[in-house]
């Protein structure tokens, strides 16, 4: 009965229906119902100004290129015919999202097992049910950013990776789509070559298919450099360079540091029992010499290795890791299982280790599910009450004539809807070569005439001296995060 695909679907389908919607309740009855990240808001505000105005624009009539991820904007850019706040069309996109994970998740997991000698699926769809409640995943799918879509993308490159020579059109086809996601995306080309490369096959019929793959590849691809250039004058978003320069301070961090700091995040929760599996499906994957296994490792790796490098952040629970992290609990799950196969196959002490282990698993996804519950609400709360107060109240005090200069401008340019310096350079390009060096911003602020800075004061200490303090949130939650309160100053 299990082992019918409709069965599972639909188990799997109510666990992310009931996971999800439990993150979303608990951030309504802990505050209210918002997005964890100002950033969704800059994805809101390019989506409304498409339908209402027809332009790429994050102010009306100045086309920019401060979203990173176009497919995303166009598929949220539904919801403004929803309502005047597409909260639901959104959730609703992130929640099928995380049911895109888990069924793939589940999939890729038994297609590797079957490879290995393993009767296909007929015991309930763990897999799935675990991906559905790992809170990292449901952060990400009720976050309103692009990032379980991401994960969706790269889990059905990998899907279909595995099918071999009939999919590799699809395998680049994919690659060109994610890139529309994530710039990240690019990175999939190189799973691609590796297994290519691994295929016991002449070189010439080697090089003919992946010929094929990276010419739909192109095809995708040239176009989203064409657009970025369009709309940015650079063939990356501004964020691409925004966000290096910003944090560009945590580079001077000695490498192990960073690499500790990165690869722990998916850890935070019942990752770290995966640990182990992780490694033996590593040792497995290198000794049969199976190129599909050893391209997903080292595409894991390597993805965590490219923010260690250039983006070594990890606030947000590790929101620029979360695209990759169903891969780990996949291989780390395929692991664990050979593992106790291989070492805990008795009976006896066997035996009940091996249904601790597993149990043990599940209690800890469960526990910190709940944990990143709590934690969602709380990321909810001091959005809603730091930047979307904030910018409700601009809207409401302050003439559209005005120029305002801020460094989170998501709720601002949606609620706000006035003229905006960004001190991120994500809309304002030409500041990310001064954009820690607050002497130049002054100036840079005077030459455009601002009006108003709004900001966190710790942020910008010189920017904020001696000016007129004219409103300040007095928001509980930021502070009983070790934060402060976001506040409005008079510059001119």
């Amino acid at each position: 009965m299990i082992s019918r695909p409709w069965v599972r679907i639909s188990i799997i389908g109510v666990a992310v229906g009931i996971s999800v919607l439990g993150f979303i309740l608990t951030s309504g009855l802990y505050f209210r119902i918002g997005f964890p990240l100002d950033d969704a808001w800059i994805h809101q505000t390019y989506a409304r100004n498409l339908v209402q105005n027809g332009e790429w624009a994050y102010i009306p009539g100045q086309v920019s290129g401060g979203s990173t991820s176009p497919l995303w904007t166009l598929l949220i850019a539904i919801g403004q015919f929803t309502g005047d706040i597409p909260l639901f069309w959104t959730f609703l996109i992130g929640a099928f999202s995380l049911f895109g994970i888990t069924i793939l998740g589940d999939r890729i997991f038994h297609s590797i097992d079957g490879e290995n000698g393993v009767a296909p699926p007929r015991y309930f769809p763990w897999v799935g049910l675990f991906l559905a409640f790992e809170w990292h995943l449901v952060w990400a799918a009720a976050s309103g950013m692009e990032t379980a879509l991401f994960a969706v993308i790269i889990l059905l490159f990998y899907y279909f990776l595995n099918k071999g020579s009939k999919s590799w059109w699809i395998t680049g086809m994919l690659t060109g789509m994610a890139i529309w996601i994530r710039p990240d995306g690019i990175t999939l080309a190189g799973p691609l070559i590796i297994v290519l490369l691994f295929q016991r096959r002449p070189w010439h019929e080697r090089f003919v298919e992946i010929s094929k793959s990276f010419l739909i590849f192109l095809l995708l691809f040239l176009p989203y450099l064409a657009f970025m250039y369009l709309v940015t004058g650079n063939m990356w978003p501004n964020t691409f360079y925004a966000k290096q320069m910003e944090y560009s301070i945590l580079l001077q961090l000695p490498i192990f540091v960073r690499i500790i700091a990165l690869a722990e995040l998916p850890l935070v929760g019942a990752g770290i029992l995966l640990l182990p599996g992780f490694f033996w499906f590593c040792w497995i994957s290198i000794r049969n010499r199976n190129g599909y296994q050893v391209a997903m490792v080292c595409w894991l790796i390597g993805y965590i290795l490219m923010y260690v490098l250039w983006l070594p952040v990890i606030y947000q629970h590790g929101r620029y890791l979360m695209p990759a992290m169903p891969i780990y609990f996949v291989t780390g799950i395929m692991g664990t299982k050979w593992v106790i196969k291989r070492f805990l196959g008795g009976g006896g002490w066997q035996r009940i280790l091996k249904t601790s282990w597993v149990i043990l698993i599940g209690l800890v996804c469960l526990i910190f599910y709940g944990y990143g519950a709590l934690a969602y609400a709380d990321d909810v709360a001091i959005i809603e009450t730091e930047m979307v107060n904030t910018a409700k109240w601009i809207g409401e005090n302050i003439p559209k004539r005005d120029v305002i200069a801020a460094h989170d401008i998501g709720a601002l340019g949606y609620y706000g809807n006035h003229r905006l310096v960004d001190l991120a350079g994500l809309i304002s390009p030409e500041i990310i070569p001064i954009i820690r060096d607050e002497t130049s911003l002054a100036i840079y602020l005077d030459a455009k005439h601002v009006n108003y800075l709004v900001t966190f004061p710790g942020w910008y200490p010189i920017l904020t001296q001696n000016r007129t303090l004219l409103f300040t949130t007095h928001g509980e939650y930021s502070v009983q995060a070790g934060g402060e309160n976001m506040s409005i100053y008079e510059w001119k």
